[in-house]
Order: structure tokens, then C-alpha cells, then sequence
């Protein structure tokens, strides 16, 4: 049986907000649709396209940005690259002319509120974030293609199962805990090293080092970028963004134009503990206001969850000692491999499992990556990321308005303050005495997934989405 071989950066991913698996996927799947046309030389002959939204996709897709993503996809416009500022007015512009530039190559006419299809009450066997492209063609012959979008913004298409890259001979494969355990066991590597051994088998050190700085630095940016912007969210709900106003109330009226000088302003500025869980609180608030605001944002493991990891490393910078290039990327590969573990073992995908699969693992991935970081043992590090996850289970998704604000936000501030919590306790705790396993709380985690009711799934069907009238100023 062909294993699943998850790198660093599958699991961490540059994107556009608000969500991985209704933004970055389905974008995702746009682009290869169109790839495909082009494979099979049919981009030319295409004069129309139609697409299909199933399952959550359908019914929480205009709050997650699903169709904008598609259109924007189907453009060929990339995520990682693509100025958010731009957004907007692109498509407003192809609602406006009906006009779509496939691949930016292909002018065809397209209708948005016929060629958009919110299939609401359908959903397709294999997961519940589905979408089929259709293209008619000027041959009077069809061409189509369905995706299914699986969390984090992986993307399996019809007939595959997700593990059709290029296999390679990876010195310490991992499915499990128990066999990372092993690896660093025998070896006396930390986690982290396993990783970036691991990793050797894709590209080299320097190639991944030089990757996860990047990806560090479009956290670093959304994090300090969202503690200076104030504002309301878009989508209807009159969301006022908090973190700004929080972040003036903890720096005071001093103003920093660079996100060292600030970060060394906040490290000075005392180390209480409510001094210490406002900043914390703040980092993450930061991030996931970005993300609803449609920025560019890394997935940790998600979108939703994006503002767990950025504000636990703030945390360790700021308040640790840790703003070096080295701990940065011993706490993003340590973290990668947890999260892999998760996805690997269970999901990563709300629509799948609720949002324990987001903000659960996230923490878990935090906890365990701060844990190490904070010199803990292998064995600490994943006990760590066990208590995370323990005490995220049976966490629902249940978005008001289907849009990534109510309670996501504030969740990830939540999720950051367990995972520091998991680490402090890991820490001081003797791992040989747990009674819970991380593989075990992952096979939960699943179990509770196939248990829980769909409508607590990232459908807006149940919980505070219908309990919760959207009229209602946020509290």
C-alpha cells in the first residue's frame, strides 16, 4: 500500500483567506481544471463554463469565498501571488461584463448567476467539499472534471486518492506517533531534525530553510499587518476588527514602523501574565482578522486555524528568546509533523470532523513545536501535542453566516492559549506516566469525526450558526 508522504510545506501553505478548504482548494482545483484543458489541448475550443458546488462548498461557499476563488482560479491567477487589493474589483469586473479570461488566454462569455450553481441540498459520496467543472465546447462536446477539496488546502480529484505524487525514499517514514517515536528514539533526533531529514529527500537544507522563512515572514507580516489595521469585516456581519485597538492599548501611543522594533517593544514592555495572554491573544486575533478579510495568510494547518501557530511562535519570539532564523524553523518543522500525523491519521478538514480538525490540530501542532522549542524531550513533545488535541475533541464548526468570523476568530485565541497551557504542562510532567497516547487521541479524534452529526460540519446548519440571529451586533 502506497504510503502518504506529507512535506513541510504541504502541511504550511501561502494562501488567500478566509478558508483553506473553501478558498485555497477550490482555487486550487480551478487551476488545475484549467491545466487539464490545456493538457488535452481543449482551452481553445472551450466557449463556456458551468460550475458545481456540492455539500458544504454549496452552503457556506459565498461566506467562504468559494466562487471568488473559483473565478480567480479559473483566470489563472495564483494565491500566493495574486494582490489581494486587487480581488474585488476582478470580480466585479467579470460579473459585470460576463466575460471570464480562462487561463488568461480563453475570453468566453460567463453568466455568474447561471454558470454558478450553489447545489445546496447535494452532496457527492467521497467528501463533502465537492465541485465539478464543466467546459462545453465549440464541438458541441463536453469536457468535465471533479474535485473534492480535503482540508489544508490539499485537493484530490475524481478517481485519485490523493497520494499520486512522485514517491520518494524517505529515510524516516512516519504514519504514526509511535513511529516518529521510534525514529527519534533510535536516532536521538528531535522531531524537528527528523523532519528536515526527511525533507532532504524533496529538495535541500538550504531550500527548506530558505522556504520556511518565507513562509515565517508572510506570518510575521499578516500578524503585524493585523495589529495596525482597524476596521469592520466584509460579509454582512459588522464584525469590528479588535486586534488594532488591543495592540494600541498594550504598546501604548508610541508608533513602530517595523515589525523588530515593534516586536522588541512588546518584549520590553513587561512579562505579566494578563500582559503576556492580551499579546497572545492579540497575534492571533491579528492573523484570522486577515484571513476573514480575504489577506494573504499561510495555513496552519487551515485558514480558519491560521492564527494558532503565528501567535504561539510570536509568543516564544517575544517572550522566549526566540527570533532566530534557527528556532523559527525548528518550531515550523516540528509543527509540520504533527499536523502530518493528523492528516495522515484522521483530518485536517472541518467539513470531515468539525472544527476540532482545525483549531484542535493546530494546537496540538503549536503545543508540541513550543515544546521542543522550550527544550523538551521527544517524548514531552508529543504529550504535549496529545493534551492540545484531548481537549479540543467533539469541538464543532458552526460559522454564523457560513462566513470565518463568528466564533472562528476568537477560537484561535482559544487554541493558542491550550497550546501554550499543553506545552507548560508537558514540560512538567513525566510522559512515562501518561495514560493517553497521542495516536490514540488521533484515532478519537476520527472516531469522533464519523460520529458527529453533519450539521456541525461546516454546513451553518446547526450550533451557533442557527441559534444566533445575523442581525445581531457582535458582543
Amino acid at each position: 500500500m502506497q504510503r502518504e508522504q506529507i512535506s513541510v510545506f504541504d502541511i504550511f501553505k501561502i494562501g488567500i483567506g478566509p478558508s483553506s478548504s473553501h478558498t485555497l482548494g477550490p482555487w486550487r482545483a480551478a487551476q488545475q481544471f484549467t491545466a487539464s484543458l490545456k493538457q488535452k489541448g481543449l482551452l481553445a475550443q472551450v466557449e463556456q463554463i458551468k460550475v458545481l458546488l456540492y455539500g458544504s462548498l454549496a452552503k457556506t461557499g459565498k461566506g467562504h469565498g468559494t466562487d471568488v476563488a473559483i473565478l480567480l482560479g479559473l483566470t489563472g491567477a495564483d494565491p500566493v501571488t495574486f494582490d489581494v487589493n486587487a480581488i474585488d474589483s476582478t470580480i466585479a469586473s467579470i460579473k459585470d461584463e460576463q466575460l471570464l479570461s480562462l487561463s488568461s488566454e480563453q475570453l468566453i462569455s460567463f453568466n455568474y448567476n447561471d454558470d454558478m450553481v450553489f447545489l445546496f441540498f447535494e452532496s457527492l459520496p467521497f467528501h463533502p467539499n465537492a465541485v465539478t467543472f464543466q467546459a462545453f465546447l465549440n464541438t458541441g462536446k463536453a469536457f468535465s472534471e471533479t474535485y473534492y477539496s480535503i482540508g489544508g488546502g490539499f485537493v484530490v480529484k475524481e478517481g485519485e486518492n490523493g497520494n499520486e505524487k512522485e514517491q520518494v525514499d524517505l529515510p524516516f517514514p512516519v504514519e504514526k506517533a509511535s513511529e516518529l517515536l521510534h525514529w527519534c528514539l533510535s536516532t536521538g533526533l528531535k522531531v524537528s531534525e527528523i523532519v528536515m531529514e526527511n525533507e532532504l529527500s524533496w529538495r535541500t537544507e538550504a531550500e527548506t530553510r530558505k522556504g520556511i522563512m518565507q513562509h515565517f515572514n508572510v506570518m510575521k507580516d499578516c500578524t503585524y499587518r493585523g495589529c495596525h489595521t482597524s476596521g469592520f469585516l466584509p460579509g454582512g456581519l459588522n464584525v469590528g476588527r479588535r486586534a488594532a485597538a488591543l495592540n494600541k492599548r498594550l504598546i501604548g501611543s508610541s508608533v513602530y514602523n517595523d515589525y523588530s522594533s515593534w516586536i522588541m517593544a512588546i518584549r520590553n514592555g513587561g512579562n505579566s501574565f494578563n500582559y503576556i495572554l492580551d499579546w497572545v491573544s492579540c497575534f492571533a486575533l491579528a492573523v484570522n482578522e486577515e484571513n476573514a478579510s480575504f489577506g494573504r495568510v499561510v495555513t496552519a494547518p487551515t485558514n480558519g486555524a491560521a492564527g494558532v501557530i503565528p501567535a504561539v511562535l510570536q509568543y516564544y519570539i517575544a517572550f522566549c528568546d526566540g527570533y532566530t532564523d534557527e528556532k523559527i524553523t525548528q518550531f515550523i518543522a516540528c509543527a509540520s509533523e504533527v499536523g502530518s500525523i493528523f492528516k495522515k491519521g484522521a483530518t485536517i478538514s472541518a467539513a470531515m470532523g468539525g472544527c476540532q480538525a482545525e483549531i484542535g490540530v493546530s494546537s496540538a501542532m503549536a503545543a508540541a513545536a513550543l515544546t521542543e522549542c522550550l527544550g523538551g524531550s521527544q517524548r514531552q513533545v508529543l504529550m504535549a501535542a496529545e493534551i492540545a488535541m484531548e481537549h479540543h475533541l467533539g469541538l464543532t464548526c458552526d460559522p454564523i453566516g457560513g462566513l470565518v468570523q463568528i466564533p472562528c476568530i476568537e477560537r484561535n485565541t482559544m487554541g493558542a492559549i491550550k497550546a501554550i497551557t499543553a506545552s507548560q504542562l508537558a514540560l512538567q510532567s513525566n510522559p512515562d506516566k501518561a495514560k493517553v497516547s497521542l495516536d490514540a487521541v488521533v484515532n478519537t479524534m476520527w472516531e469522533t469525526a464519523l460520529d458527529m452529526n453533519s450539521k456541525y460540519k461546516e454546513t451553518s446548519d446547526g450550533g451557533l450558526a442557527t441559534n444566533i440571529p445575523i442581525s445581531l451586533p457582535e458582543c
